[in-house]
């Protein structure tokens, strides 16, 4: 074997061997100690639970429309999923990062010579011309040899960032649907809230027109029919209020569902649309699996974990290899005339850096920083997630407790309320009794509303927070 074969087989084994290294280390995922359990309850959740899709957890259809309306047309997410094209596209980049490189290069020059020059005395002696030509055609490969895993950590981070971007679009999703629901939501309790306040004034009607005939018999005085007076305004009151409140959260829902401000068909009352409350129960590290916000958090470690790798992949040397093949001639009719006129070359560098050492130490301890912030925000998400579900869980067993204890409070008030006015009829019951019953009886239809429109939410806030029922 010729000495200059020997040579450049000798470097094909060195790179051959070298790329079996790898500066950068493997990502394992930190230590979490997750609890056991939810602090109200456990939840059966196993890492293959699945819960049910958003267009089944949700029975009403007028919300699923305006949800699949929200999730097509709503801005955020548009802008969300072209972030992902982009993510995707620099995946694909990564991929072919470090592949070879091949140029095609073609040039055909004329130099006009100096007479006292070396070179333009042989052309005019050789050529009969005062210049030269140069026709040339080069077919070049430049090729960096991956001897500390670069490539592969490239694909890692990239596809993490991938990942991460995809897991975040089911996180805002899932959000999006959320809001929906809860606009929703919000928009039939404030309908039985004016149902309630339009009733009242009708009652409030009634029993001005009740005192004011005792006021035209002398059995009261006017204090009492100004009091009557005042308590019907405060029912007057919550109507055009509620209806303000109608219309501006309308406008938002509209917004969100991604159009202009317009009104919402929903449904007549809160009972018609509550979801079913099928969730299972089990441990929070479930949430790791399931909840997408957490595991685009996780990716963000690995894809950073990569880009530390890359950093100290920076500080070795690199070699790169460089054959090229063509034909050259300083007659055009010659160019092509192989093989007189083929020139091949070949070319190995390496390359170590030396006074930007002390800058790329900096960008690997800066890298080293960015993975440990991204651990710790990673942490951050796992403890929020278990907060978030044990949020909702108590909300949903308190609201529970709460409408127990308000309906029983509205049996009394009613009867409370009957009574007063049988008593009032009988003059056994003054007009402030009356006021006072018809005001509390007011004030408890109103809260039952509120309180039955919070079972909503915390059952919503809960499926999300157990990860949601969006697709990937």
């Amino acid at each position: 074997m010729k000495p200059y074969n020997r040579y450049i087989l000798a470097i094909i084994l060195l790179i051959i061997f070298l790329s079996s290294c790898r500066v950068g280390k493997r990502y394992s995922r930190p230590e979490l100690n997750i609890p056991q359990q939810y602090r109200e309850q456990p939840l059966s959740v196993t890492a293959d639970t699945v819960l049910l899709p958003w267009k089944t957890f949700f029975k009403d259809a007028t919300l699923v429309g305006l949800i699949e309306k929200a999730l097509s047309t709503n801005n955020d997410v548009a802008g969300a999923v072209m972030n992902m094209q982009q993510v995707e596209l620099s995946y694909k980049q990564a991929r072919l990062g470090l592949l070879p490189t091949v140029d095609l290069n073609v040039s055909a020059n004329r130099n006009w010579l100096s007479k006292n020059s070396l070179n333009g005395s042989l052309s005019e002696q050789y050529l009969g011309t005062r210049y030269m030509d140069d026709y040339s055609a080069t077919l070049r490969l430049s090729w960096e040899a991956d001897i500390w895993g670069k490539a592969r950590m490239q694909k890692e981070g990239a596809l993490a960032t991938y990942f991460s971007q995809k897991e975040n679009l089911s996180a805002l999703k899932t959000r999006i649907i959320v809001q929906v629901a809860q606009a929703y939501y919000n928009l039939i309790a404030l309908d039985e809230q004016l149902k309630v306040a339009k009733r009242n004034v009708e009652l409030g009607d009634t029993t001005l027109g009740m005192i004011q005939l005792q006021y035209n018999s002398a059995l009261v005085n006017s204090l009492a029919v100004e009091q009557a007076e005042a308590q019907k305004k405060t029912a007057e009151l919550l109507v055009p209020m509620t209806l303000q409140t109608i219309a501006i959260q309308e406008n938002a829902l509209s917004i969100l569902c991604g159009s202009f401000p317009d009104s919402i068909t929903r449904a007549k009352s809160l009972a018609a649309v509550m979801p079913d409350e099928v969730f299972p129960s089990g441990v929070p590290a479930a949430l790791l699996s399931r909840r997408p916000d957490v595991k685009a958090m996780e990716y963000m470690i690995v894809s950073a974990n990569a880009r530390t790798g890359l950093a100290k992949a920076a500080l070795y040397p690199t070699i790169s290899i460089t054959p090229s093949i063509g034909s050259n001639s300083y007659l055009f009719n010659t160019w092509f005339d192989l093989p007189g006129s083929l020139v091949k070359s070949v070319g190995v560098g390496l390359t170590q850096p030396i006074f930007q050492k002390r800058s790329l130490k900096a960008a690997y301890d800066i890298a080293l920083i960015d993975q440990q912030k991204a651990s710790a925000q990673f942490r951050q998400s796992v403890l929020t997630a278990v907060g978030e579900v044990s949020d909702a869980l108590v909300r949903s067993k308190y609201a529970d407790e709460r409408i127990e204890l308000v309906e029983k409070k509205k049996a009394s008030l009613t009867k409370a309320t009957n009574d007063v006015m049988m008593l009032y009829k009988s003059a056994m019951a003054t007009y402030l009794e009356v006021i006072t019953a018809q005001n509390n009886a007011l004030q408890n239809e109103l809260e039952a509303i509120t309180i039955r429109r919070d079972k909503l939410n915390a059952i919503t806030d809960l499926y999300r927070a157990l990860g949601g029922g969006v697709e990937n």
